[in-house]
């Protein structure tokens, strides 16, 4: 059967119209997609993130990587992405300086300082070459420009040029430049700004001047300066042949030079990524932080050492264990803020040692640090046995601005005791009037008390009685579930000023096994503001 010719065209339309609206919906389907990913994101306030990825390492970090932290949603992960950033291109990761990451700050530095030109050295071409490569073998300055007489590579001749440098390097690797590379810088502004020249021809001053400064097939009649841009600026060579790949050649060096370099230690990367499973000491550890001004913080580091994992040997009927410890805090560039060594000592009588290894040594070293970015190391080794156990890790610092209602840490403690007055002071597990021994793993015994231990800041006083007016509630979750709730009232809060301690004791007897949330939420009555802290633990 026919189909009559207008119900052709009619078909015809409807099916263009139904490609045209399938092409629509996925369009718009993509922009959805686009617009949802980029809700997803958090946009960082922090002024060194915004200008890490193309101040600090715009010319070295590869796209791959540039597209990875593009992706990250919060700061966090972008300070972590950075150390990671680092630690690849970290030729001696045992030691504790980054060699890479200090010459590439010094040749940004250098760049800055001999290459600018009306904006940074930084961004100049010189001082990507310098920043990317480092310092060239040799430097031809052709600094006022001038008469300048053609190598025979370059066509002959004479010419005038404006001011221009040839930087060689003897080697470049993982750049497919091979050896001897060349590459030419030229000023045609005189303003002192160097361009990379992509063509020999860029330097000369009298290129579009006809009859003058001819190469020699030129003025042989053998070539035209039309040439140039084909035979990449050289015309003929030195026998008269044609040598019409070479503006090839300066396009592929020109694509290589401004490529991210390869990453040199990339045998490295599983190194780092899998260091702590050659740890030989195990050990665990927390950080805690609590207010001293706007921005200065009281910082606990507590670690916690297995006794089965140390070495004991028997000394006069003493079984003895040292660990030596080695900390480190330094800001995220690199700079060492805080350094301490100190030594574990335990010592157990022989008939007591079974006891003994089901137990565990606490240390603790408080820290006073400005709120910030910071980069924790720490390094344990057993004296006896030589076994070495590293952690590295990013901690945050946070700021408590007066304005604010904020609040500490809350430490999960083994046991919090009040300190009589002629023991306050500084030292091991002491904050402020309290001794209190935070239980790094938050894993309790369901026969144990678990102790609860957190300070409120900047809480709102009453003019006249000079007091806050605040209540407090210690709300015990499992899952979704509540388990119980406990209300402090103004009462039970008696001597509470614009800074208060909250101490607490919760039985897990009544507890089964099993992972818990406690959530203390805390509101001032006279600001009508509020906050919520929370804290994981385990009862066995």
């Amino acid at each position: 059967m026919r189909i009559p010719r207008k119900w052709t065209r009619f078909l015809a339309g409807g099916l263009a119209c139904l490609f045209v609206l399938s092409g629509s919906v996925l369009l718009a389907d993509r922009k959805k997609d686009r617009k949802r990913e980029k809700s997803l994101r958090t946009e960082t306030s922090d002024r060194y993130l915004k200008k890490w990825m193309k101040q600090d390492v715009g010319y070295i970090i590869s796209a791959e990587e540039k597209e990875a932290f593009k992706r990250l949603t919060t700061d966090d992960e972008r300070y972590q992405f950075i150390e990671q950033f680092w630690l690849r291109r970290d030729p001696t990761p045992d030691t504790p300086d980054n060699e890479t990451k200090l010459e590439h700050y010094r040749r940004i530095a250098f760049a800055n300082e001999r290459f600018a030109s009306g904006r940074p050295g930084w961004e100049t071409d010189r001082g990507r070459i310098y920043i990317t490569f480092g310092p060239p073998d040799e430097i031809e300055r052709h600094s006022a420009g001038g008469t300048y007489d053609r190598p025979p590579e370059e066509g002959g001749g004479q010419t005038i040029t404006f001011p221009f440098e040839v930087w060689r390097y003897r080697y470049i690797e993982g750049r497919a430049l091979g050896e001897e590379v060349r590459i030419e810088f030229v000023d045609p502004s005189f303003s002192g700004e160097y361009r990379l020249a992509l063509k020999a021809k860029d330097k000369d001053a009298i290129y579009y001047t006809p009859q003058i400064g001819l190469t020699t097939a030129e003025m042989a009649g053998l070539a035209y300066k039309e040439d140039r841009d084909i035979m990449g600026g050289t015309g003929f060579g030195m026998g008269g042949n044609l040598r019409p790949y070479q503006q090839f050649d300066r396009l592929r060096q020109h694509a290589a030079l401004t490529r991210a370099p390869k990453v040199r230690f990339k045998d490295l990367e599983t190194v780092i990524n899998t260091k702590l499973s050659y740890n030989l000491l195990p050990f665990r550890f927390t950080t805690d932080f609590f207010k001293i001004t706007e921005d200065m913080v009281l910082t606990p580091i507590t670690i916690r050492l297995r006794h089965q994992d140390l070495t004991f040997q028997n000394q006069d009927g003493v079984e003895r264990a040292r660990v030596n410890i080695f900390g480190r805090i330094s800001t995220i560039t690199g700079r060492v803020v805080e350094v301490f060594e100190d030594v574990i000592s335990q010592d157990v009588p022989t008939t007591l040692m079974k006891e003994a290894l089901e137990r565990d040594s606490l240390y603790q070293k408080t820290l006073n640090l400005r709120s910030g970015r910071y980069k924790l190391e720490l390094v344990l080794k057993d004296i006896h046995s030589g076994n070495i156990g590293t952690q590295y890790y990013g901690m945050v610092i946070p700021q408590f601005p007066d304005d604010s209602l904020a609040s500490s840490s809350i430490i999960l403690a083994d046991t919090i005791q009040p300190l009589p007055p002629k023991q306050l002071g500084s030292g091991m597990f002491i904050i402020g009037t309290n001794k209190v021994h935070p239980n790094v793993e938050d894993r309790f015994d369901r026969k144990e008390t678990m102790g609860i231990y957190f300070q409120v800041y900047n809480l709102t006083v009453d003019d006249k009685t000079h007091k806050p007016s605040a209540s407090v509630q210690f709300v015990l979750k499992k899952g979704d579930k509540e388990i119980t709730r406990l209300t402090k009232t103004e009462e039970e809060l008696a001597g509470a000023a614009q800074q208060m301690t909250l101490e607490q004791h919760l039985a897990l007897s009544a507890l089964d096994p099993g992972s818990y949330q406690l959530v203390v939420n805390v509101t001032d009555n006279l600001a009508n503001r509020s906050l919520s802290k929370a804290a994981k633990f385990e009862v066995r």
